[in-house]
């Protein structure tokens, strides 16, 4: 942990005892906006309850958040562009702090919603921009190192949500897990003020109309996944899937003719971008229907109760919270479409190895299934936030930041909405896992395929930081690099 906060010569990012600071502000607003979901999730059947609401409505707590906070996860990317990534963080966190607050307070499920709304936009606004503080922060012989940290802080909150709700539900009531954010939202905030780079706005006007249109595209699309999911009227699915697609045609129309826009063309002109990016998208369509498949197996095939099949579920998070990290310090050392690929590989094999589960196997077989998913993903995730993020241009780190969470975000959905499809229509939860095989199987051509341009970019940063082939790993030169050696997508700078 200490290399993190190591400084050398020609370092970009903040100096090594200024991370430290920055990073946990970073990582507790990471944290509440990840335990948030699975946490309430938990609430849900006391919320119903409390509130005298039906099941299904109670449902929109969690729902709700999760809409407004995708679908506003492009317009707070480009937003913090004119108003500083600092100052959008601080906003942020100040939002879901307040809204928090009147969640905890709400005695109606209508005035619930609107709390939870405003939180999904608070959220939003941090995690659109929280991997591009990172590449701020961090020096980049170290980007790869500290995703590796946000993957372990994201993985570490999935899997300590369900019990911290459960725990708390044990002796307090629902509004006391909305009241949890405001001491850590608090103390996040001062660390944010004080530690987070300071940077200058951009001059120019915002695309309202291409956020208008984003938000139209990104809404409609998760309300269509939201339907299938649920086993609404196929029509009204339709429905909803039309206007995302009608919005996000018009939306791109305006991509290339707004001054300033949200989603800028020249992002995607860099083929290992956009290789990453479908690699990720494809990989979370796996992660996000195994996660919904996999407790139908357990329950419903396998006749396990919701206790051991929450139980079932830890070893993925927790191979990510052991794998991701390491696997995140060796993508600063080689070549990381090789680390990401092999991740695919395992997480495929894991899927595959649950999809042959038989109906009579014990607690012993299906763990080890889902540690193998685990590790695959720890593997496989961050070495590709970091070929996403580097091979951006620094200059458009925020739209990148932006395009990764909300391709995380699609991702799953897509794959949730997949297993209510299969559901529907009566077919066996083992082939949903099948598909899952597929969503790998795609991304692992992605990965593949960007491997020869991911290698180049390797040697061009060796060669930046003074290590050429002729040096042995942990041999750099100390002298700093001259600026035209660098790799022309990472110029160093202070913000």
């Amino acid at each position: 942990m200490s290399r993190l906060f190591s400084t050398r010569p020609g370092d970009d990012g903040l100096p090594g005892p200024e991370r430290r600071l920055a990073v946990l502000a970073l990582i507790l607003g990471t944290l509440m906006a990840v335990v948030d979901t699975t946490m309430i999730n938990i609430a849900l059947p006391s919320i119903a309850r409390d509130l005298e609401i039906s099941g299904a409505r109670a449902v929109w707590v969690t729902n709700l958040f999760q809409i407004v906070c995708a679908a506003f996860l492009l317009v707070c990317a480009s937003f913090s562009e004119m108003v500083s990534r600092r100052r959008l963080y601080v906003a942020g966190l100040a939002l879901f702090v307040l809204a928090s607050l009147g969640a905890a307070l709400s005695r109606s499920l209508e005035l619930l919603l609107v709390f939870r709304a405003l939180q999904g936009l608070g959220a939003a606004a941090t995690l659109s921009i929280g991997p591009s503080l990172y590449r701020s922060i961090f020096p980049t012989r170290l980007l790869g190192s500290a995703l590796g940290l946000s993957a372990l802080v994201v993985a570490g909150g999935y899997a300590a949500g369900p019990a911290l709700g459960g725990l708390l539900l044990s002796v307090v009531s629902w509004p006391w897990l909305f009241a949890l954010h405001l001491p850590l939202g608090l103390c996040a905030l001062a660390l944010a003020w004080r530690a987070l780079p300071r940077e200058m706005g951009r001059r120019g006007g915002f695309d309202g109309r291409g956020a208008l249109g984003s938000v139209i595209m990104l809404g409609s699309f998760f309300l269509a996944m939201d339907t299938l999911g649920h086993g609404a009227p196929l029509l009204q699915s339709l429905a909803w899937l039309a206007l995302s697609l009608v919005a996000g045609y018009l939306f791109l129309r305006r991509q290339r003719r707004a001054s300033h826009p949200l989603l800028p063309p020249r992002l995607f002109l860099e083929p290992r971008f956009r290789l990453a990016v479908s690699a990720s998208g494809l990989a979370f369509v796996g992660q996000g229907l195994a996660f919904v498949a996999l407790s139908f197996l357990y329950q419903q095939e396998m006749g396990f109760s919701p206790l051991h099949t929450a139980w079932l579920f830890t070893p993925w998070p927790l191979a990510i919270m052991l794998v991701g990290p390491v696997a995140g310090r060796l993508a600063d050392r080689v070549n990381p479409s090789i680390l990401a690929s092999l991740g695919l590989v395992m997480l495929m094999l894991g899927l595959a190895s649950l999809a042959l589960l038989p109906a009579e196997a014990g607690l012993a077989d299906s763990l080890w299934r889902t540690a193998l998913c685990g590790v695959g993903f720890g593997l496989f995730q961050p070495p590709n936030n970091r070929e996403i993020m580097t091979s951006a241009p620094r200059e458009l780190s925020t739209s990148a930041s932006g395009v990764m969470s909300t391709t995380r975000t699609v991702g799953q959905s897509l794959g949730v909405a997949l297993v209510g499809v299969f559901l529907a229509v009566s077919a066996p939860v083992q082939a949903t896992l099948w598909v899952g095989c597929l969503a790998c199987l795609l991304s692992l051509a992605a990965s593949l395929a960007r491997m020869p341009l991911a290698g180049a970019a390797q040697q061009c940063r060796q060669y930046a930081s003074g290590q050429g082939p002729e040096q042995p790993v942990g041999q750099r030169s100390t002298m700093a690099p001259h600026p035209s050696s660098r790799s022309p997508h990472e110029h160093p700078g202070r913000h």
